[in-house]
């Protein structure tokens, strides 16, 4: 304990006020959703139930900063947790509380849909990217000794958008290691061997020393968790965040003290995102302008999907006190779209506008003028 207690203070100092803010958004990827051909693969990689969604969390920021560490505080309380309502799923075979398995073993059975921590990386040599920035460069082909290997993490369900055999959102480069402060035994609910639905820490972290920034500079994206459950997943973080200057910024979910940021994006709940069906995500990418914004803000969705297949999206747009002050929904999102909202009865500060486009959620910082 009196380790534990050494190296808090240092990791969660707080930063200089007039900070700048590094932190864009937590984007939450759908990776995979498994289908009954994925339980070829039991016998080696454990119970996979069919229907389980793989998501993966990256923390957005600015060029220049790092991500130091996602935590959990005592004083001030600010409590980590990461929660399903059914179990999260942990490959026995070769799954690890981080990615530490080589990239080879990461295509055995289900190994590519362990759950993990991470401070960037998706496996030993590799970055985790976002499947849609993916290079295409040796795509991950899955093997399963004494099962169907064609029929192994195939799935083509449309809601996890593109498929692994095509982009497995593997980069190849030098991610730096996890490294843990005050939360072994609650970190073994990622491990190998373990079953459970909960990890949470008062009085802990999983960090990068030195800091981990992205491996494209500018978009800056860092890999943080890995979960696959076909529960309801639900998280609160806590991120500490490196400036170019040499100083941290703190970013929490709830009740900041201090020079401490809320961030909306920070809380997750994946039962609350849409109910909407038979929908099929694309490769689409949004744009949101002006920034500042005066009166009106212009979004505009540029679909890549030829074929013009339904999509949808929807956005929420909060105070800095987390009060809902605008929300809109397009459940059927066809080919390219636009729409300017009308801001003008806002009062000047700051607001988040969080968009869930076609199951990828990302917020945004506004600043009104």
């Amino acid at each position: 304990m009196k380790k534990k207690l050494l190296v808090l203070p240092i990791l969660f100092a707080s930063f200089f006020a007039q900070a700048q803010n590094g932190l864009e958004d937590i984007i939450v990827e759908k990776y995979y959703i498994s289908e009954a051909n994925d339980t070829n693969a039991n016998a080696l990689g454990g119970i996979l139930p069919v229907g389980s969604t793989t998501y993966r969390v990256y923390v957005d920021m600015l060029p220049g900063y790092s991500f130091q560490a996602a935590y959990g505080l005592l004083n001030p309380y600010h409590e980590l947790r990461i929660e399903t309502t059914t179990q999260f799923f942990n490959n026995m075979d070769y799954g690890s509380t981080s990615p530490t398995f080589s990239k080879n073993n990461s295509a055995k059975n289900t190994v590519m849909l362990d759950s993990w921590l991470s401070v960037g990386g998706a496996c030993n040599g590799y970055f985790g990217v976002l499947k849609t920035e993916d290079d295409g460069v040796n795509t991950n082909v899955n093997s399963c000794s004494g099962c169907n290997v064609s029929s192994i993490l195939q799935s083509t369900n449309p809601d996890a958008g593109i498929a692994l055999s095509t982009q497995d959102g593997l980069l190849a480069g030098s991610p730096l290691s996890v490294t843990t402060v005050g939360i072994s035994p609650a970190i073994n609910v990622f491990g190998n061997s373990t079953v459970g639905n909960l990890f949470s820490t008062d009085n802990g972290s999983w960090a990068a020393l030195g800091g981990a920034t992205g491996p494209d500079a500018n978009t800056n994206r860092v890999l943080i968790a890995q979960l696959t459950t076909d529960g309801i997943l639900t998280f609160k973080l806590n991120l500490q965040l490196g400036t170019p200057g040499g100083g941290t910024e703190n970013y929490v979910a709830e009740n900041p003290v201090g020079s401490e940021f809320q961030h909306p994006a920070l809380i997750y709940d994946s039962g609350n995102l849409t109910n909407l069906q038979d929908l099929n995500p694309t490769g689409s990418v949004y744009k949101i302008y002006p920034n500042p914004i005066k009166d009106n803000l212009n979004i505009e969705v540029k679909s890549s999907n030829a074929d013009n297949k339904k999509q949808y999206m929807f956005y929420t747009i909060y105070s800095m006190e987390g009060k809902e002050v605008i929300a809109n929904s397009i459940p059927t999102l066809n080919s390219n779209y636009s729409d300017t909202i009308d801001l003008s009865r806002l009062n000047k500060g700051i607001y988040f506008m969080q968009i869930n486009l076609n199951g990828v959620v990302s917020t945004k910082k506004l600043i009104k003028l």
